[in-house]
């Protein structure tokens, strides 16, 4: 009984494998891809609603921290609120389906998982970007947010969407990677969830990375607005930034953690 019972602790307290997270993930990825489209659509409208809290929160430090170096890393941590809603609420987040709906394909390549992987990454997008815009106009003409937050969150929405294109790429590659990264560790936290999700989220804000979604909500306030024309909007920010978040947590992680269990899978 005893040799069963410390079996069982040992058993309980031993890490996940490589091979066992990749296909808890990819059986996750796998229920994504056979969700009806109305319920993807409507659950990324809801993400990129709730993303906006990662601005707003940024926003509300930086108007009340005192104007000194150590206040930037501060008010970051505001950038960890949506983000904790979002994932820990399994919202549909289009940076986090670059990996979980790709391991499958990986796994099993076929037309079929593609083409599923495309409506879903258009539907989740498009979703993703109609919340953020909806958002975005509720605080800019609402009279809901004082005009000292707008104020910074007009600044941090120059900031986010001021720079070239080729900047706004590469930086958008970090990001694709951190928010992989914290899909990949989800199935192995328990209850540091939570902990994982605020901590690297902080670092992309920190980092200056930029994200695809709560970018959006920049993005999104700035042409309601009317502070930002539509083709910088498309080709200077959204368009690059969606590329890096791509490549780097599909083109980079993804195709690594397969690299990692590929020789164990086929086994």
């Amino acid at each position: 009984m005893n040799k069963d019972n410390n079996e069982q602790a040992i058993e309980e307290a031993s890490k996940l494998d490589a091979k066992t997270v990749y296909e808890v993930i990819c059986r996750d990825g796998e229920e994504e891809l056979e969700r009806p489209v109305g319920s993807l659509f409507w659950s990324g409208v809801s993400a990129g609603i709730v993303i906006s809290f990662s601005v707003l929160g940024e926003a509300i430090l930086r108007s009340f921290l005192p104007d000194e170096p150590y206040s930037y890393l501060i008010e970051n941590l505001g950038y960890s609120l949506g983000f904790v809603v979002v994932i820990i609420g399994r919202m549909q987040l289009f940076t986090e389906n670059t990996i979980t709906t790709v391991l499958p394909f990986l796994q099993q390549p076929s037309w079929f998982i593609l083409k599923r992987i495309g409506v879903l990454w258009g539907v989740v997008l498009f979703a993703n970007v109609v919340g953020a815009f909806v958002i975005a106009a509720f605080y800019a003409h609402s009279g809901a947010v004082s005009g000292e937050i707008l104020n910074s969150i007009e600044e941090l929405s120059h900031h986010a969407t001021g720079m070239p294109a080729a900047e706004s790429f590469v930086r958008g590659i970090p990001a694709g990677i951190l928010v992989a990264s914290i899909v990949w560790m989800l199935p192995e936290a328990k209850s540091s969830s939570l902990s994982i999700v605020v901590l690297f989220t902080w670092l992309i804000a920190a980092g200056d990375f930029t994200h695809i979604v709560a970018g959006s909500v920049e993005m999104a306030f700035l042409m309601v607005t009317g502070d930002l024309e539509v083709g910088h909007a498309i080709f200077g920010f959204f368009l690059p930034v969606l590329a890096g978040n791509v490549i780097g947590g599909t083109a980079i992680f993804a195709f690594l953690a397969w690299g990692q269990v590929r020789r164990e899978m086929s086994h």
